[in-house]
């Protein structure tokens, strides 16, 4: 399909887009040294670097399930040390002779305990880097998903099947062991 600019140069809509240094085909496809990867100089141009390329993508994908069972195991391990902080300071301040019921005035506390632990800088900081390190790896994989290119899609669904495999127990029992 062919169509008239308004300066009267004919534009065509068939075929890939020109970038800066390469085509971009914006349908799922196979084909080797058109797709740029993350950065204007990533461009797989063979068999090698595609097969480089995808080999990476996979490992990053088995990076990003690792990352998440170690949240997950992260996050039940302070979840343990918080209530054990808390009790700690319900000890402190007076609470500490066997059989005391816990006073009305601190039961609201217990409960908003279970469902809300405390703000511990150390846990937090960790926990929000983390967090990052995992959405920029999400970010980086729907940009590699928006090439088209299906050996790089085909990479990152395996990669994360796999990693889900090794990792996935982890991820699941983390949220049980509190």
């Amino acid at each position: 399909m062919q169509v008239r600019d308004s300066n009267g140069m004919i534009m065509s809509m068939d075929g890939s887009m020109d970038l800066a240094s390469g085509n971009m085909l914006a349908y799922l496809h196979f084909t080797i040294g058109e797709d740029i990867l993350w950065f204007q100089g990533w461009v797989p141009q063979g068999s090698g670097a595609m097969f480089g390329a995808c080999v990476g993508l996979f490992l990053l994908a088995l990076v990003d399930r690792w990352i998440a069972a170690c949240r997950a195991m992260m996050e039940a391990h302070w979840a343990k040390r918080a209530q054990i902080a808390y009790a700690n300071n319900l000890n402190a301040n007076g609470n500490s002779e066997k059989n005391t019921v816990i006073p009305p005035s601190t039961v609201g506390n217990v409960l908003l305990m279970r469902r809300a632990p405390p703000f511990i800088l150390a846990h937090d900081i960790v926990r929000g880097i983390m967090h990052a390190g995992q959405a920029a790896l999400t970010f980086a994989f729907m940009l590699a998903v928006m090439t088209f290119q299906l050996g790089f899609i085909i990479s990152i669904v395996i990669g994360l099947g796999v990693g889900e495999t090794l990792f996935g127990r982890y991820t699941h029992a983390g949220t049980t062991l509190h």
